[in-house]
């Protein structure tokens, strides 16, 4: 029966990470740096607001766009830590993670034909679903502009099928941001352009040189940005996402998740609303830590001589492998995990323009970190 499946479903594959983690996981005593996902617990405060939840039988369906409570929540939030001001009644909705806010952005926005223009490297999340929709992807390969997807990167490759950039800082796989002056440069360029931009600002509670700014603070009526628990409250299996948009795009984007998904679920929600005033900063401790990481893998890797950009958010280092290896992504990583048990993503994971590069992740334990560099130096050892 399978002749019988959808062919574009067909043709895509599984995330390159996950692919990744799967076939290694299984080793034992295996060294992972490869997850994005903050090895921090949930805050107590926010786990016992759940636990609540249940004892208080919040477990009903509540409002498709989510509890009133909590989309009040979220516009507070994004206003003291942003400046972005939205409407709580209709310009937030609460989704199962930010995933299922680009998918069902994605599902509203793009028809047959038209195109969608974002950074290479990139996460794999948005190309499948940009692909089922029957739109196209057009990468911009951002490797030779220290990962920076500016303006002048974007502007060749906008046409008359252009129907969204996607700017996804800071950055998965490379941690790089964009800097206040480079946002505006691109809402500037964008004001009179019949498309749209998503932002996707999942890692916006993890940056370190500079505070982030949305570029909705320059382009609102354009923006769709999409946001989320998981990475500044590690809350990853909560499934909390939240995206914000005008009324006149939320309308159509609530009717997409509506069918969808019905609502976010309630005890999460619950959780949710906790998170965002309570622990409005809790993000602060972790990205202390994050930090230290950050300075200690970096000073590691340069002096293995390694070719690497610092990133300025989120907590991943994108690292270029030696030319003199000789050996693609893929097997670079393969080949270090049998010979060091030390994992880490190949950078084909995120496109085409992610080959000749791994992904580190060090939302990890300092003592994990130092015994996966240890192997990676020993093997880059073995290789010369």
């Amino acid at each position: 029966m399978e002749h019988l499946i959808n062919q574009r479903v067909k043709d895509i594959e599984i995330s390159g990470i996950r692919k990744f983690f799967n076939m290694v996981s299984h080793i034992e005593d295996l060294i992972s740096l490869t997850i994005g996902q903050p090895d921090f617990p949930t805050p107590e405060h926010v786990k016992q607001a759940g636990i609540q939840a249940i004892e208080e039988n919040y477990t009903s369906y509540t409002h498709n766009a989510g509890m009133l409570e909590l989309r009040k929540a979220a516009c507070s939030f994004m206003e003291k830590k942003y400046g972005l001001h939205y409407q709580p009644d209709t310009e937030v909705i609460v989704t199962m993670g930010a995933s299922e806010a680009i998918d069902i952005t994605f599902r509203t926005i793009l028809t047959e034909g038209t195109e969608v223009i974002l950074p290479g490297p990139i996460y794999p999340g948005y190309e499948p679903i940009i692909r089922m929709m029957g739109a196209a992807p057009v990468h911009v390969d951002v490797t030779e502009n220290n990962f920076r997807f500016t303006l002048e990167m974007i502007k060749p490759h906008i046409t008359e099928k252009t129907r969204c950039i996607v700017l996804p800082y800071p950055s998965n796989p490379t941690g790089v941001s964009l800097s206040e002056e480079e946002l505006r440069e691109i809402a500037d360029f964008c004001k009179d352009q019949d498309f749209f931009i998503l932002a996707d600002e999942i890692y916006s509670e993890l940056t370190y040189e500079q505070p982030h700014r949305s570029i909705a603070s320059f382009l609102k009526e354009k923006t769709i940005v999409i946001n989320g628990l998981s990475k500044s409250h590690s809350m990853t299996g909560w499934r909390i996402g939240l995206l914000f948009a005008p009324e006149t795009l939320t309308k159509h984007i609530l009717k997409v998740h509506q069918y969808n998904v019905s609502c976010a679920n309630s005890i999460a929600q619950k959780a949710a609303i906790e998170a965002l005033t309570e622990g409005m900063n809790d993000a602060l401790p972790m990205k202390m830590e994050y930090e230290k990481r950050r300075e200690y893998v970096f000073d590691r890797l340069n002096a293995m001589g390694l070719s690497v950009v610092k990133p300025d958010g989120a907590f991943y280092f994108f690292v270029q492998i030696p030319k003199t290896v000789g050996l693609n992504s893929f097997d670079f990583a393969l080949n270090l995990v049998k010979e060091e048990k030390v994992a880490v993503v190949p950078g084909s994971a995120f496109s085409e323009y992610g080959e000749g590069y791994f992904r580190l992740s060090f939302a990890c334990s300092m003592e994990t970190l130092e015994k996966g560099l240890n192997g990676v130096e020993n093997y880059l050892k073995k290789l010369n």
